[in-house]
């Protein structure tokens, strides 16, 4: 045993009180509780160091985790999105047919109207082609020889006059509409009985309207009025409207009036069409109809 002296003993006693300072002070931490809790101090300690070393582990762990979720839930999201897209899509698809339809019944019901009120048996057709020339004027219609459509039979909506037969196959025609320059319809401002505003609808320069010339200028004309076929020209009925005046350039007692029609048949947006059956009487029988001098005088001839 190695004997310390008594230099060595007191250099070391203040390191040993210390240790035993030290030693006796964590027992009594060791076994100190609170007073409120009863939990022992030291494990307060304990899990106050353990949290301070926990909470950024903790933080950085939810923050990767949320960042993969946030990842997941958006996928889930966008696919949801690509659905209810579909969805919209759809719905609006479903929408227009809906719409298409039921305008379709008001057309396809107009021409019924047509049919029923008319003096004339009546082939509904629809419009299969249009002619894309700006200087023709023309559409094909899905009715031909094999369904009775011959040359000249006249072409309406249930709005108004459209045109006429102008070729035919035994599945389709064309049809000549009355804005073509040449369409050269009979026409009568007003009532056909008692006017005297006769005149020939053609088509003008302006591709909504059409012109009536020939009406003697010293004819009263007004915007507004209406205008029917007179029958004269030998191809159309009489009395299928043509349109309302929109413009008169007046003539005089040698001048002729400048009269623009816009037509009350949507020529521009038809779909479906009736095609008259008729066959034009005698010129003759008409000439009596239509009030004017030349009749007035073969009557008094006669």
């Amino acid at each position: 045993m190695v004997e310390r002296s008594q230099k060595e003993v007191w250099r070391i006693t203040p390191w040993l009180v210390i240790l035993l300072l030290l030693g006796n002070f964590l027992m009594m931490a060791f076994d100190a509780k609170q007073v409120t809790s009863g939990q022992r101090v030291i494990r307060v300690w304990a899990q106050t160091v353990a949290d301070f070393v926990q909470s950024p582990v903790t933080s950085i762990t939810a923050g990767v985790t949320n960042y993969f979720s946030s990842i997941a839930n958006l996928r889930s999201a966008q696919s949801e999105n690509d659905v209810l897209k579909e969805d919209i899509q759809r719905l609006q698809v479903e929408l227009q047919e809906s719409k298409d339809l039921t305008a379709e019944n008001e057309r396809l019901r107009g021409l019924l109207d047509l049919k029923q009120e008319g003096r004339y048996k009546t082939l509904f057709a629809r419009i299969i082609g249009r002619d894309p020339s700006v200087w023709f004027d023309s559409s094909i219609v899905n009715r031909g020889s094999m369904n009775g459509v011959k040359l000249n039979m006249p072409v309406a909506t249930k709005d108004g006059l459209v045109g006429r037969i102008t070729a035919v196959s035994p599945l389709t025609a064309q049809v000549d509409l009355i804005t073509r320059d040449k369409s050269g319809v009979g026409g009568v401002v007003g009532e056909i009985s008692g006017s005297n505003a006769l005149g020939v609808v053609v088509g003008s320069s302006k591709s909504d309207l059409v012109e009536m010339r020939y009406v003697p200028g010293s004819i009263e004309v007004q915007a507004g009025q209406a205008v029917y076929t007179s029958g004269q020209d030998g191809i159309f009925p009489p009395g299928l409207k043509i349109g309302d005046i929109v413009e008169v350039v007046s003539g005089s007692a040698t001048t002729p009036h400048k009269i623009f029609i816009r037509p009350s048949a949507r020529i521009d947006s038809m779909q479906e069409v009736a095609i008259l059956l008729y066959e034009p009487p005698d010129q003759y029988e008409f000439e009596q109809q239509i009030p004017n001098a030349a009749n007035d005088a073969k009557k008094r001839q006669r």
